[in-house]
C-alpha cells in the first residue's frame, strides 16, 4: 500500500452512512473516492450523497455509482475530504494545481469539517515552496500577469504542451506565481488578490482545514488546527 492509499483509508474511517460529503480532487482524493465507491458497492456504507469539487471527480464518482448532488440542494456538507499541494505548520494550504481551486473552495466553505489528506512531502515550513495557482478572467489576462509580477513574485500564464492557455474547470485562465523565498504573509497576499478585479480566485486556503491526515513511512499523523 502506498502512502496516498494509506492516508485515504484513514480518511474513510471518518465517513458514516447518511453523510453528505464533499469529494475532493487530485491523486490522493482519488484513492479516497475509489475506496468510498467500493464500500458503497459492497454495502458497508449507505445513503451517502456527494458534491464533487471538479469535473474529474464527478466522472470518477459517477463511474462508481456514488450519488451526486449540488450545493443548491445540499448547502450543508457533513465532511469534505480533499488533497493539498502544500501544508504549513498552521495547517494553511496551497491548493489548485489540478485546475479546480474555485470549485474546491466553494464546496469547502459549506463543509462542517474539512479533512485534508496528504503524504509527508507536502509539509512545508512556509507556503510558496512551489507555485501558487490563481484563476484569472481571460479578458485582460496580460494585465494581471504584469500586476502579479509587481508583488515580488515571478508570475506566468500556465500553458498546455501545445502552447495554449490552461483552462480551469470554470473556464478561466490560470496563472502560476513563484516566490523565491516563499510567501512571507499569506493573509496579506490573499487580501490583495481577493481585491483585484480579474483575479477570480487564488489557491491560498487559509484557516479552512480542520484536520490534516499526513501519511509517513511510520504511519499516519493527525494534525489538528488550534482554534
Amino acid at each position: 500500500m502506498n502512502l496516498k492509499e494509506q492516508v485515504a483509508r484513514q480518511a474513510l474511517t471518518y465517513v458514516k452512512s447518511g453523510m453528505v460529503l464533499g469529494l475532493g480532487s487530485g491523486s490522493t482524493a482519488s484513492y479516497f473516492i475509489d475506496l468510498l465507491g467500493a464500500r458503497l458497492r459492497n454495502g458497508e456504507l449507505g445513503n451517502i450523497v456527494g458534491v464533487a469539487t471538479s469535473q474529474g471527480t464527478e466522472r470518477q464518482a459517477r463511474a462508481w455509482g456514488i450519488p451526486l448532488s449540488t450545493l443548491a440542494d445540499q448547502p450543508r456538507l457533513d465532511l469534505t475530504v480533499d488533497g493539498a499541494d502544500e501544508v504549513d505548520p498552521d495547517l494553511n494550504l496551497i491548493k489548485g494545481l489540478g485546475r479546480a481551486l474555485l470549485r474546491e473552495k466553494i464546496v469547502e466553505i459549506h463543509s462542517e469539517r474539512l479533512v485534508i489528506v496528504v503524504d509527508e512531502s507536502k509539509l512545508v515550513r512556509r507556503l510558496g515552496r512551489g507555485p501558487l495557482p490563481l484563476d484569472m478572467a481571460p479578458f485582460g489576462w496580460e494585465t494581471q500577469i504584469r500586476w502579479l509580477n509587481s508583488l515580488g513574485c515571478r508570475a506566468e500564464l500556465r500553458l498546455e504542451e501545445d502552447g495554449s492557455p490552461v483552462v480551469t474547470d470554470d473556464g478561466n485562465y490560470m496563472a502560476l506565481c513563484h516566490f523565491q523565498e516563499g510567501i512571507a504573509d499569506p493573509y496579506r497576499l490573499a487580501r490583495m488578490l481577493a481585491d483585484r478585479p480579474g483575479i477570480v480566485e487564488h489557491g491560498l486556503f487559509l484557516g479552512m482545514a480542520d484536520e490534516v491526515l499526513m501519511s509517513t513511512a511510520q504511519g499516519t499523523r493527525v494534525l489538528r488546527r488550534e482554534r
